[in-house]
């Protein structure tokens, strides 16, 4: 199953995803421009918490076992049965907010405007997940867990080579505040 997987640390929390994401899939004009101007303004389904350098992107983990779609007494919660992603038929919504307060992640939202919850379903109507598209940084990156694993070797191997390079290196700690011992 594809996911949205995060690299935290090349997240600035510029919020380009956010802005991508509420223009996408809830702006009537799809353009930025016309969405400042649009009542209801258009609501984001990922969200960017904590201060510059320190910032993370929060969306739907699309949880295997899922406790917001057992919480659901409606039905509005699905799982989509190729792409494995959970997402919420808004027509079925009552907007009772058992989701949101099952989701550990925080990422299913009440939209009392709307009177539904809202939460990411990686645009599963899009090739690519308008997040992922958006971001300058690459910190947002769409595929499988696989995919993601391999990243995460490069990025071990490559510190490995630095701390490897440098004999006075003891711990990434040790690297990454600079202490000199």
């Amino acid at each position: 199953m594809k996911r949205i997987w995060v690299n935290k640390e090349k997240c600035m929390g510029c919020k380009t995803c956010e802005l991508q994401c509420a223009v996408e899939r809830n702006s009537a004009s799809r353009t930025l421009a016309g969405a400042i101007h649009e009542d209801p303004k258009p609501v984001a389904r990922v969200g960017v918490f904590g201060t510059t350098g320190q910032s993370f992107p929060i969306q739907c983990r699309h949880c295997e076992d899922g406790p917001c779609l057992k919480a659901c007494p409606s039905g509005a919660l699905q799982r989509d049965a190729e792409s494995g992603s959970v997402f919420i038929d808004q027509a079925k919504c009552r907007g009772c907010w058992m989701c949101v307060m099952n989701c550990a992640f925080g990422a299913v939202v009440p939209s009392a405007k709307f009177k539904v919850a809202i939460k990411c379903d990686a645009c599963m109507h899009m090739e690519e997940p308008a997040c992922v598209a958006s971001c300058p940084t690459g910190a947002l990156l769409y595929g499988d867990e696989a995919g993601y694993q391999k990243v995460l070797a490069d990025r071990r191997g490559r510190i490995a080579l630095f701390a490897a390079a440098d004999p006075k290196i003891i711990s990434l700690d040790y690297v990454r505040e600079g202490n000199e011992r």
